[in-house]
């Protein structure tokens, strides 16, 4: 077929992974060419994402190219895609994901030490998880793409940022010093990337489906399963860790109030074929007290 048109966010993170897609699809023999596209997200780097109607922040000019037939295929980091994708729109493909975890980037080489630190991100739920870590600490907005929220830390003089460790690497971005947060449980989909497709392109989609790396795909579904029976929206201070191991998953989830009062886990393992994980799960935090956390965060209490 004719060059495959991808649609693509602009920042230089969204064109490293588009560029990524463009080789899987040449090592199939499909030819491609790239469509930057400015998203709402990339285009108000001043409100914090939560305050901006949240849904498809990131995606929805992508969704509408793709619905007119402008391109062909559309790039996105999964963890900013709705659990409910448009009319019209479903998914292509799910490459092998990459890291998931995420790392906090300080200037001080012992920020540890210090009793109250100033700590920027504009993750609800990275800033819920901090606070609950950390109650001493402050939680301040960070917009814009990874080298210019790099550039603020020293800039404002905080204490460190917290990045998502996939970014940092695909970029080839290596911080003096950085501390990894293995404790912190990642947005659901975090580090994998999907590819989504117009319905009535089934041709196109047999084509990539090939692409999909299976074990990542049975996760990330469990883990939006998860943030969606919890009715919750791309920036909710939802985590949510799936990983196959010897046909068991093992899944990791949580919800954490705002200001860090409190926090609710739960931690299941499952036969890799049992169906709705995420479903059950949610169940169970809910009734480990993630109900009234919920009810809190939905009340912006």
């Amino acid at each position: 077929m004719d060059n495959v048109r991808i649609g693509t966010r602009t920042s230089a993170l969204a064109l490293w992974q588009a560029h990524w897609v463009k080789e899987a699809l040449q090592n199939i023999g499909l030819s491609s060419l790239l469509v930057p596209i400015n998203s709402t997200g990339d285009t108000n780097l001043v409100d914090p994402l939560y305050e901006m109607g949240v849904t498809g922040v990131f995606t929805k000019e992508l969704d509408q190219a793709l619905l007119n037939n402008e391109v062909d295929i559309c790039v996105h980091s999964m963890k900013d895609v709705p659990t409910q994708l448009p009319k019209g729109i479903v998914l292509g493909f799910v490459p092998q994901r990459g890291a998931y975890d995420d790392v906090l980037v300080h200037p001080n080489i012992d920020w540890a030490d210090q009793n109250k630190r100033t700590v920027a991100t504009s993750s609800l739920r990275r800033q819920a998880q901090w606070l609950f870590a950390h109650r001493n600490d402050t939680v301040v907005p960070l917009r814009g793409n990874i080298q210019t929220r790099l550039n603020k830390i020293t800039e404002n003089q905080w204490d460190g940022a917290i990045f998502a460790k996939a970014g940092l690497q695909r970029l080839d971005i290596d911080p003096a010093t950085y501390t990894p947060l293995d404790w912190m449980i990642p947005a659901p989909a975090q580090g994998a990337l999907m590819i989504t497709i117009r319905e009535d392109h089934p041709k196109l989609k047999s084509m990539i489906a090939s692409l999909s790396h299976k074990p990542t795909l049975r996760c990330v579904e469990i883990e939006r399963a998860f943030l969606r029976a919890l009715q919750g929206g791309c920036s909710a201070p939802i985590g949510a860790f799936a990983s196959l191991q010897n046909n068991t998953i093992h899944f990791t989830g949580c919800v954490t109030a705002t200001d860090g009062s409190s926090h609710i886990e739960v931690r299941e393992s499952y036969l890799a074929n049992t169906p709705d994980i995420g479903d059950h799960a949610a169940r169970i935090l809910r009734s480990k007290g993630g109900e009234q956390v919920l009810e809190k965060i939905n009340s912006h209490g």
